[in-house]
């Protein structure tokens, strides 16, 4: 292909070699066998083959509604096929009473039936017996502009089977093909581009994502094995001083049975030979921050040290306020370390940390900068780990000449499949349970034009002596549009609430600025912070309880959950409001669904993989998720994952020094998956 064509395919498609096109599969097929007559066409067919003649063309409209209209029949009606681009091509390229096959999808405009922007061949050239299902490619529409269609893309595609001169060489060792009845790999690249009938096509396509998931799986296991072999952890062999007065003095409630289940966890991981590697999933509110406590007073009693690391300093300065309120007059030391630290009191903390002094450093991604230097850390906590990739959390480990103990905390449930790919390298434990005196939050979903209502709903909450909040999106396509959107709502909101303090909260603002905003609002000042998603993490304020999401439809179900838990963090009942216009596509109904009726993250994370995809779901992009799956999809195929899962345990369980000649051909391929696509969970030694 030309320099221009291939340059193109880089650009648009990420493909820059015949193994990217190979792995480039088609996302759906149709059966090209079948030939209807043009009588039988409506607009409720999805795609549709026909063969026939041109018979005339005719340009009609002006400017931007300029088309092509061209006269089609197979002599037993007639049907129109349209082009809006590209006139002057397609009228060079046809011509009259010659035969087509002509491909696509019909619709009706004006009465008539018509095929926009089909798919025409000479019908002397296509074979249609030998077509089976034709594989459809998703291109772009610089690619269809410059004639790289669906078709072309096939045609690419079997020009570089013409190419193949031998059998593509296997990738996976013979007992497990042999083991799982899997087609061969050449089997398998060759029907997923050209199936000739449904059957094989799901042979073809279980191999594929078997294959896919394998190496995933492969990957984070070996790279837990390699870990868990390679470093010893510190052992904390006693429950002391700091632990019990805490315990016994200081805790605000009687802890829940997941809290007490989950400390023995990690008082079993940490008391053991190894480091631990521990992920804490708990919505919202469920007490993480208390467990995180009791596991840092462990590394105390023990002579270590311990942090926390959490995304944003509005979420440091949290911690670090909340572990001082919880630790009250117990003498254990505890710092703050972020970007806005002043030098003058950097250099004492840095000072008292490398010397030991202080137990307990809360910060950000400061913390990981090589001139913060621990006396002995032991245990290091990292807070919303979607924000943190495998390499940050390596770089803690370099802390120290024995990596310390890692305890990961996220608020944002995750599906059973996602952890497992996501996170496959943590052990994982899960608070699901609140705290006792908390109320599930009531959420309803409320059209614009009612929204009177909602305002004196409001107004009794704030009479009640509560707060609330009003978010606003930003999002990054939109931001100028957006920010009016914000600022025209909350002037309309300090004319409707005019007897009440209003604060405005933004991503934009000076950090000061956001602070003082913060501050007002946790200590009453304000009775409504009008705000984007910058609240979505940070905010504690038991007394709000009331939290109105406008354009509702614009965000995903885990960022609707996520701010949904910024209220019923007190004893009284919250209420979600969530506001949206009447005219709502179908996934967004059923958005709005979920979020009525259910309070669970962990089923409206689930709701949300399936809906939206793993690629989409909230934080995914920033996890240091490695791998970019081509076929298969982690909310549909839940069973196939955890069926190779136990397939790739067994490979590095019973070939963990990756020497055994029989996986030799598994292990070659995992280092070539590695070094293409840069994977960063530790080398295969």
């Amino acid at each position: 292909m030309g320099e221009q064509r291939a340059s193109l395919l880089n650009r648009e498609l990420n493909i820059h070699s015949l193994y990217d096109l190979l792995y480039y599969f088609p996302y759906k097929y149709i059966d090209r066998s079948r030939v209807f007559k043009v009588s039988e066409l409506g607009s409720q067919l999805q795609h549709v083959q026909l063969i026939g003649e041109i018979r005339s063309f005719e340009e009609m409209g002006e400017g931007v509604s300029r088309r092509l209209v061209a006269h089609f029949t197979d002599g037993t009606a007639f049907v129109d096929l349209v082009w809006f681009r590209g006139l002057k091509f397609v009228k060079n390229r046809l011509k009259l009473n010659t035969r087509y096959v002509v491909f696509g999808k019909p619709s009706m405009f004006n009465g008539r039936v018509n095929i926009a922007h089909p798919d025409v061949d000479d019908a002397s050239l296509l074979k249609l017996d030998n077509m089976g299902l034709q594989p459809y490619y998703n291109t772009t529409e610089k690619m269809k502009r410059s004639g790289l269609n669906s078709n072309a893309m096939a045609k690419l595609v079997q020009n570089l089977f013409g190419l193949l001169n031998k059998e593509i060489e296997e990738t996976l060792s013979p007992d497990i093909i042999r083991k799982h009845g899997l087609m061969s790999l050449d089997d398998a690249l060759h029907i997923i581009h050209f199936p000739k009938n449904s059957k094989e096509l799901q042979l073809a396509q279980y191999r594929l994502k078997f294959e896919e998931l394998f190496f995933i799986q492969l990957n984070i296991l070996h790279y837990a094995k390699d870990r868990q072999k390679r470093y010893v952890g510190h052992r904390f062999a006693k429950v002391g001083d700091m632990f019990n007065r805490f315990y016994h003095e200081n805790l605000p409630f009687e802890l829940t049975g997941a809290q007490k289940r989950v400390v023995k966890e990690i008082r079993a991981d940490v008391n053991g030979n190894s480091q631990m590697n521990r992920l804490i999933q708990g919505d919202v509110g469920s007490g993480k921050t208390l467990v995180a406590l009791l596991s840092m007073l462990l590394a105390k009693d023990n002579g270590y040290q311990a942090c926390m690391l959490a995304p944003t300093e509005i979420l440091s300065e949290q911690h670090y306020a909340t572990l001082r309120r919880m630790l009250g007059n117990l003498p254990v030391r505890v710092e703050l370390l972020t970007g806005s630290t002043r030098q003058k009191d950097r250099l004492p903390i840095l000072e008292a940390l490398e010397n030991g002094d202080v137990d307990i450093l809360v910060g950000t991604h400061a913390v990981l900068e090589d001139n913060v230097q621990f006396r002995n850390l032991g245990l290091a906590v990292i807070d919303e780990q979607h924000r943190f990739g495998v390499v940050q959390r390596a770089k803690m480990w370099a802390k120290n000449n024995i990596p310390p103990h890692v305890l990961v905390m996220t608020a944002t449930p995750i599906p059973r499949t996602l952890a497992m790919t996501l996170y496959g390298d943590l052990d994982v434990s899960v608070i699901d349970e609140l705290p006792p005196g908390r109320k599930p939050i009531t959420t309803n979903h409320i059209f614009r034009s009612r929204s009177d209502g909602m305002y004196s709903f409001i107004k009794k909450q704030l009479e009640a002596g509560r707060q609330a909040y009003v978010v606003y999106p930003l999002i990054k396509e939109n931001e100028k549009l957006d920010l009016k959107n914000l600022e025209d709502g909350y002037n309309q909101l300090c004319n409707i609430f005019c007897d009440y303090r209003l604060g405005k909260l933004h991503g934009k603002m000076k950090p000061k600025e956001k602070d003082e905003e913060m501050r007002r609002f946790a200590q009453g000042e304000t009775q409504i912070l009008v705000s984007t998603t910058v609240i979505e993490v940070g905010v504690d304020v038991p007394n709000a309880s009331v939290m109105v999401i406008e354009n509702a439809e614009r965000f995903g179900l885990s960022q609707l959950h996520q701010l949904r838990g910024r209220v019923g963090r007190g004893a009284s009942q919250s209420y979600c409001l969530l506001v949206t216009d009447y005219k709502l596509s179908e996934d967004t109904r059923k958005r709005m669904e979920i979020m009525t009726s259910s309070n669970d993250g962990f089923e409206i994370a689930e709701a949300d993989l399936k809906l939206r995809g793993p690629g989409d779901m909230e934080g995914t992009q920033q996890s240091g998720i490695a791998f970019d799956l081509k076929i298969a999809n982690l909310a549909r195929d839940e069973q196939l994952l955890q069926f190779v899962r136990e397939v790739a345990r067994g490979v590095v369980e019973a070939d963990p020094e990756c020497c055994n000649p029989m996986y030799r051909v598994v292990w070659e391929r995992l280092r070539m998956i590695k070094n293409m696509r840069n994977w960063n969970w530790g080398a295969i030694s």
